[in-house]
C-alpha cells in the first residue's frame, strides 16, 4: 500500500463553482481548475471579502518540516483529518510520507475513502449500529482499505464483535484499546481495565487487537510544568500497557500500533515512544498531529516555541502560519475603532479571537504593512469584527473604509469548517488554486 499514490481529485477539479460561492466574487459559473487563469490577486481586492487563504509556501514548508521531524523521532504520522477535512490537503500529506489519515467520525471516513484514502485510524469508537455497518460494508467492498477504531469497554467489544459476526466480514476488525485518565474524555481509567478490554478483543475471532492509543492533548492547562509531568507520565502509562499486552501475546496484527500525539506536545510523545520500540514484534509509533499543516498565529505558535526550547530536534525554522482570513474595513465609526467585514461565520473564536496582522490599500503597489502593536479584535458578531486601534496612533488617522486587514488565527480547526472553498495563494497573494472542505 503506497502512500505516494495520488488521491482522485478529478471531481473537485472539474466541479463548477457557482455565483455565491463564499470568498469568490463570481458573476457566472467557473470550473475550479480554471481559478488560476482568472489572475485574481487578494491585494487587488479581486475576491469577495471576507476570504480565507492558504499561503502555498508555508504549506509546503510545514509538510516538509513534519516529515523531517517524524524521521528524526522514528515515528510515522497519521495527521488528524478533522482539522481540515480537505482531500487536497490529505493528498499533500500522504505524498509527504503520512502513514494514513486519522479521522473522528464515520462520515469523515466515508468522505476520505471516496477520494482514495486507503488507511484510516478512527480516533473514536464505533457505537451506533448503522455507522458500524457502513464501515464494515466498506471493508467488505474494498479489501485494500485498512481501518482501525478505538474501544475502552467490554460492552464496546461485545457490540462490535456481534456486529462483525452478523456482517459476514471475512477479516477481523482491528481495534486499539484507548487508555484515558481521570477527568479526561474517553479511555479506560486504569491499566487493569485496559488490559481486561485487550484480553476480550484477543478472545473474539471477529476482532483483532492492533494496538494501544491515548490522547494527551487534554492535559494542556495553565500550569506548563505540571502539564509536562502529566503528559510524560501518561505516555509512560501507554508504553507500560503496550508491554503488558505484548507479554500476554494479545496483539494479533503484524505490527503493534502505538498512537498518541495531538498538535500540542507531539515532541514528548515522539521521544517517549522511542522507549517502546523493542517488543516481540515491530512497533509502529503513530503521531496524529493535524494542525501542523497550517499552524497558527496563537495557541500552537506559542506551544511550538516552548517545544523548540526543550527539543533540539525541532528545527530553528519553525512551522509557519499558512491560514489567514482577509476582510475589509467597512466602517470607521469612532477614531480608534474599525468595523471589519468578517465575523464568527468566518474565523475561529473558540480559543482566541483573530489576530490583526497587516493592512493593505487595494491599488497600492507596495506590500502589506504590519499593523502597530495594540491593534486588537475585541469582539465579533456573526458578520462583523470590532478592531480596536491604539489611541493616538497614526493608524487612527490613516486607516480608511475599503482598506484590507489580514487576520491570523488561533486554533485553525474551527476556521476550516466555515469555508467550503479556500484559496491557495503565492507570497504575493496571487491566487494559484483552491482546496475544498467537507464538514
Amino acid at each position: 500500500m503506497s502512500n505516494l499514490s495520488s488521491l482522485d481529485l478529478s471531481s473537485l477539479n472539474h466541479q463548477m463553482l457557482q455565483p455565491g460561492t463564499k470568498g469568490l466574487a463570481l458573476t457566472k459559473p467557473l470550473q475550479q481548475q480554471d481559478i488560476a487563469n482568472q489572475h485574481w490577486n487578494v491585494l487587488n481586492a479581486d475576491t469577495s471579502f471576507p476570504v480565507a487563504v492558504l499561503k502555498q509556501s508555508a504549506l509546503q514548508h510545514n509538510l516538509q518540516w513534519m516529515k523531517q521531524f517524524c524521521a528524526s523521532m522514528q515515528v510515522v504520522l497519521a495527521p488528524h483529518g478533522k482539522t481540515t477535512m480537505s482531500p487536497q490537503l490529505f493528498d499533500m500529506q500522504l505524498k509527504n510520507g503520512a502513514w494514513g489519515i486519522t479521522l473522528a467520525t464515520v462520515n469523515q471516513t466515508l468522505i476520505a475513502h471516496r477520494f482514495g484514502v486507503k488507511r484510516v485510524l478512527l480516533a473514536n469508537q464505533l457505537i451506533n449500529r448503522s455507522d458500524t455497518q457502513a464501515i464494515l460494508a466498506l471493508m467488505q467492498a474494498d479489501p485494500e482499505f485498512a481501518f482501525f477504531a478505538l474501544t475502552d469497554s467490554l460492552d464496546g467489544v461485545a457490540r462490535m464483535s456481534a456486529q462483525v459476526q452478523a456482517s459476514g466480514l471475512n477479516r477481523p476488525l482491528p481495534l486499539l484499546v484507548e487508555l484515558g485518565f481521570a477527568g479526561g474524555r474517553t479511555g479506560c481509567r486504569s491499566q487493569a481495565d485496559a488490559l481486561e478490554v485487550a484480553r476480550a478483543i484477543h478472545q473474539s475471532p471477529y476482532l483483532q487487537l492492533a494496538g494501544i492509543e491515548g490522547y494527551e492533548g487534554l492535559l494542556v492547562g495553565k500550569h506548563r510544568d505540571q502539564d509536562l509531568v502529566a503528559v510524560k507520565a501518561f505516555i509512560n502509562d501507554l508504553i507500560t500497557l503496550t508491554k503488558q499486552a505484548d507479554a500476554e501475546r494479545l496483539f494479533g496484527s503484524e505490527n503493534i500500533l502505538l498512537s498518541a500525539g495531538g498538535s500540542a506536545y507531539f515532541d514528548l510523545v515522539g521521544r517517549g515512544f522511542e522507549h517502546a520500540l523493542q517488543l516481540s514484534r515491530p512497533v509502529t509509533a503513530i503521531l496524529r498531529s493535524g494542525c501542523y499543516v497550517t499552524h497558527d498565529h496563537g495557541f500552537y505558535h506559542h506551544l511550538l516555541h516552548e517545544m523548540q526550547a526543550r527539543e533540539s530536534a525541532v528545527d530553528v525554522d519553525n512551522l509557519r502560519p499558512a491560514l489567514e482570513v482577509w476582510s475589509m474595513v467597512q466602517s470607521r465609526p469612532e477614531p480608534d475603532l474599525a468595523i471589519l467585514t468578517m465575523g464568527k461565520r468566518d474565523a475561529s473564536y473558540d480559543i482566541d479571537l483573530p489576530f490583526p496582522v497587516q493592512t493593505h490599500r487595494p491599488g497600492n503597489a507596495s506590500a502589506p504593512i504590519d499593523l502597530p502593536v495594540g491593534c486588537k479584535i475585541e469582539k465579533m458578531n456573526d458578520q462583523h469584527a470590532y478592531m480596536r486601534l491604539p489611541k493616538d496612533s497614526e493608524i487612527c488617522k490613516t486607516l480608511q473604509v475599503g482598506d484590507l486587514i489580514t487576520c491570523g488565527i488561533s486554533h485553525p480547526c474551527t476556521t476550516f469548517d466555515k469555508w467550503p472553498v479556500i484559496l491557495v495563494v503565492d507570497d504575493n497573494y496571487q491566487v494559484q488554486s483552491a482546496i475544498n472542505t467537507f464538514f
